[in-house]
Order: C-alpha cells, then sequence, then structure tokens
C-alpha cells in the first residue's frame, strides 16, 4: 500500500467561495469495484462536495443571472463548470449524480460521512437536517489521509410524531416508499409559488436543521426541476 497524502491545500477554501464544502470521502479498499480516476485506473480514494443550507444559491443565482441563455439544467451546468476547474487543478476527476452510469452517491455518502436515511429517503443529517446534497465527487489516483466519520446520532431515531409522513397533502410518503406519480400529478396541479416554503411539505415539517432550510426561491427550483424530470 502506498503510503497516505495529505488532503489537496486549499480546496476546502476554494469550496467555500462556492458555497459548497467537503463533505468527508474514503480510501477505496484494495480490490474493491472503484471508478475510474484521472488517468483510467480505478481511483485510489474519494472526496465528497455538496452544500449544507443555502449558501451555494447565492452563488448559483448569480453565476445564472449572468448567463446570456436560457438553459435546460442550469445547475448542473453550473456545478460541471465550478467543480471541472477544481477537479483539473488538483488533479482529480469529477463525476456527478446525474452522470450515467449512475454512481452510488448516496452510498458513498453513508459510508463517508456516517448517515442514514430519513423516512424521506433523503439522507439525515444531524446538523443540516434534510437541507444539504451533494453536488460532485472528487476521484484521485492516490491515497489520501482521511479520517473515518464520527458516529453520528441520527436523529430520526428518537422522533416519535414522525411529521415528513403525515404532512404531504397527498400521502406521497409512507414508509413503504414514495409515490412519485402522485407527488408530480399533485404539484402539476397546485401553483407552488404560493406556498410559503415554495417547496415540499413533508421536507419543510422536519424540524431538524431548520437554520439551514432553503429559502423558497431555491426549493420552488428544485420542485420545478422534478416535475420536468417527471415530464
Amino acid at each position: 500500500m502506498t503510503p497516505s497524502q495529505r488532503l489537496p491545500p486549499g480546496l476546502s477554501d476554494c469550496l467555500g467561495e462556492l458555497g459548497l464544502s467537503l463533505r468527508g470521502g474514503f480510501v477505496f479498499a484494495d480490490g474493491e469495484d472503484a471508478p475510474a480516476g484521472p488517468a483510467g485506473a480505478p481511483a485510489k480514494s474519494l472526496l465528497l462536495i455538496g452544500n449544507g443550507g443555502g449558501a451555494m444559491w447565492r452563488e448559483f443565482s448569480a453565476w445564472l443571472d449572468r448567463q446570456p441563455d436560457i438553459m435546460a439544467d442550469p445547475l448542473d451546468s453550473w456545478t460541471v463548470e465550478t467543480i471541472g476547474g477544481l477537479a483539473a487543478h488538483y488533479g482529480a476527476r469529477a463525476v456527478y449524480p446525474n452522470d450515467r452510469p449512475w454512481h452510488p452517491f448516496q452510498r458513498w455518502a453513508m459510508r463517508a460521512e456516517g448517515l442514514k436515511a430519513s423516512p424521506l429517503g433523503v439522507l439525515m443529517h444531524p446538523e443540516y437536517g434534510l437541507w444539504h446534497a451533494y453536488r460532485a465527487a472528487l476521484l484521485f489516483d492516490v491515497e489520501l489521509s482521511i479520517q473515518a466519520p464520527q458516529a453520528m446520532n441520527h436523529p430520526c431515531d428518537q422522533c416519535v410524531d414522525q411529521p415528513c409522513l403525515t404532512a404531504c397533502p397527498v400521502g406521497a410518503y409512507s414508509l413503504s416508499g414514495f409515490d412519485a406519480a402522485a407527488c408530480a400529478a399533485h404539484l402539476r396541479s397546485a401553483d407552488i409559488e404560493e406556498r410559503p416554503h415554495g417547496g415540499c411539505s413533508a421536507r419543510n415539517a422536519c424540524p431538524v436543521g431548520a437554520a439551514y432550510r432553503y429559502a423558497p426561491a431555491q426549493q420552488a427550483f428544485h420542485k420545478r426541476a422534478f416535475m420536468r424530470a417527471r415530464g
């Protein structure tokens, strides 16, 4: 096994300027089925990049205002533009949640941060609650010195009322899964812009991480993206 190298210097600061942050990472085990690194061989290390709260939205919105043309997936375009440049600078390969074939971002996140899924399927973070996301992963050809995640209390384990499962007006969420068709049909018949929070009632019902709740404009943006994806 090769000696571990330190994390790329300055990467956290560069991400912070974009409203993003390092969200943990890990070293792939010998023989593990790892995606290709920048040189084409299986990657040795992975760092996750994501956001917690709405700082990223401010940076993205300012970028979007400067774009001359309307684009189909502006958040994906912004992410690729910004993270792609950082990946090239630090000698990494960037991959994204919407890449095909799909990469196991949720499994990577659970491994990197020690999180568990909420009843809504979104990973529950003890600080951010449901108001966070993973935007990219950086793959490296070298083994990085990455700390294992600390054990975290799972807030859902202590939540008796589970308001997230009862707040949806059409009951799209249940312990058996998410009824995406019912959610999409409801959104097509309702004006999500008129909601106080602009987005998902179930997600907003969760009390964890309320200080990081996305602004109404950001929530509405993600809802519209969901509706486009559902046709």
